[in-house]
């Protein structure tokens, strides 16, 4: 099947890159689990006897690319594509994978954003709705559970986090959960104020799927590395450590401009500063949240 390359304005940023350059690399995490990495958010699959469940679809000039590693990884049907939160660098591949015979699953805020004119606070960019082939086929508001290839797939929504949308998916059998951008391995997070996101949830979300793993688990990042429940709770700790150093700045008076002086986010530079996003830029997320009327 040829896929459709529209034209691609969507977040985090412009898809500019050659689609000729651009490597998708399985990473074998069990039998039936893989992470595959490209130019956008890490993508999970599932494969089994029953088909082929793909999450998330980074951009749609790299669809061909990424349906060709699926097949040499199974040649079964693609039977569903779950979407982890809106943004075009997870859901850019939709209609591609929707024509393809993928059902597509998310969040009901997912549905919402992908329907309606968007702004990215973040970027200054304004994002236009996209057409019904984008949308997903079915949503839902707290948790589902997909019986696939033997698994019983936890697909849940936690917290707001990353965004209002995020859903995070858990293979029991396998140990492995897909946390989308609830989780920036190595990196400062991205959170989407203006999408709804909120740090301070963005905790929550973790500490709930700290609850649900254990140290076998294997967790793939929205962003970053194949990771461990070890490096997720230094993340946690480094997140919830940065959010109540903003938040005890405020409280003694100091301005956007005094907290960035301070230089809160010195110490973690080295571990969790080569993302796109600064620890300066971080520290002004956590300040914009809290200083929000409610």
């Amino acid at each position: 099947m040829k896929f459709i390359f529209p034209l691609l304005f969507l977040p985090l940023v412009i898809f500019s890159q050659d689609p000729d350059k651009v490597e998708i690399i399985p990473i074998k995490v069990t039998e039936e689990v893989y992470m595959m990495k490209g130019a956008g958010g890490n993508m999970g699959l599932l494969v089994g006897e029953e088909g082929i469940l793909l999450i998330d679809d980074q951009f749609a000039p790299l669809s061909e690319k990424i349906m060709a590693a699926i097949r040499k990884i199974d040649p079964g049907p693609l039977k569903y594509l779950i979407n982890t939160h809106w943004h075009g660098d997870h859901t850019g591949g939709n209609e591609n994978f929707k024509k393809a015979g993928a059902t597509i699953l998310a969040h009901k805020n997912v549905h919402k954003r992908l329907s309606e004119d968007q702004f990215m606070q973040a970027f200054g960019r304004q994002v236009e709705a996209k057409p019904k082939s984008y949308h997903p086929n079915i949503t839902f508001s707290t948790e589902m559970n997909l019986y696939f290839n033997d698994e019983a797939i936890l697909i849940f929504h936690s917290h707001v986090g990353h965004t209002d949308g995020d859903a995070l998916i858990y293979f029991p059998k396998n140990n492995v959960i897909h946390m989308g951008d609830t989780y920036f391995q190595g990196k400062f997070p991205f959170v989407d104020l203006s999408s709804g996101g909120s740090v301070k949830s963005l905790i929550k979300s973790i500490n709930q799927s700290l609850i649900l793993i254990d140290d076998a688990t294997q967790i793939i990042p929205g962003h970053g590395n194949l990771s461990n429940r070890a490096e997720l709770l230094s993340y946690r700790d480094m997140v919830d450590d940065m959010y109540h150093r903003v938040k005890q700045s405020i409280s003694s008076g100091l301005s956007l401009e005094e907290v960035q002086a301070a230089n809160l986010s010195k110490e973690y530079e080295d571990d969790w500063g080569g993302g796109f996003i600064s620890g300066e830029k971080f520290v002004k997320t956590i300040y914009d949240e809290l200083s929000r009327k409610e």
